[in-house]
């Protein structure tokens, strides 16, 4: 396999932290989107979306998009699970990854903020308070939904890290990287430690990876 990413995209981080949970190594291809190689006819040829990441196959299948990737290797790949096995439990991790995946890091990515610099002029003052207005809001969300949980464990589910936790901790990067204060949200910062104590993310870290820089 092959794993086409960007060491700094969220995108990537969640699905290399994946890809380590699963005990899986594919070839790391470094796509530098400050250099726009994602917007290349070569990468285009793999992904028509000019997003990352995208996972080839040793068979040639190319996958793309986080979300169907992971879907996939929780399929192929099933031990260790990112979902429990009960139903409500489950759906109860894939709404917590939710939040993330559809409500704060879709308007915060790439594009999205390139657009406010070129389209409507925004500095980066302001592109950091965009970001921290949407982060903000969705962990403030994940920090309540953490409280509520009276059995939870050391991650965001349990005492296993779970999709979830999957989506979090990249997420928690990007709000760092964007100087937001997490000092208000100390439920997280536990699942973060927590995290941090694993191989799996720790090497999946955007500094580790071989295009950081």
């Amino acid at each position: 396999m092959k794993l086409h990413n960007f060491f700094r995209s969220g995108t990537s981080h969640r699905l290399r932290i994946a890809l380590h949970l699963k005990g899986l190594a594919p070839d790391y291809v470094a796509v530098d989107l400050r250099t726009e190689q994602h917007l290349g006819d070569a990468f285009k040829a793999l992904n028509p979306q000019a997003l990352v990441p995208a996972l080839e196959l040793d068979d040639g299948a190319v996958l793309i998009q986080s979300p169907a990737i992971i879907e996939w290797l929780e399929e192929t790949h099933p031990e260790p699970p990112l979902l429990p096995r009960e139903p409500l439990a489950r759906a109860r991790v894939r709404a917590l990854a939710a939040v993330i995946g559809c409500d704060v890091h879709p308007i915060n990515n790439r594009r999205i903020l390139e657009a406010l610099r070129h389209d409507f002029g925004a500095d980066e003052a302001r592109i950091n308070a965009w970001c921290a207005r949407w982060i903000s809001a969705g962990f403030d969300a994940i920090e309540a939904l953490l409280n509520a949980d009276t059995t939870r464990g050391a991650y965001c589910f349990g005492d296993a890290p779970t999709l979830a936790d999957v989506y979090l901790i990249p997420q928690v990067e990007s709000a760092r990287r964007f100087k937001v204060d997490l000092s208000r949200w100390p439920a997280i910062a536990a699942v973060e430690a927590a995290c941090a104590r694993l191989d799996a993310f720790e090497r999946a870290q955007p500094s580790r990876q071989p295009d950081a820089g």
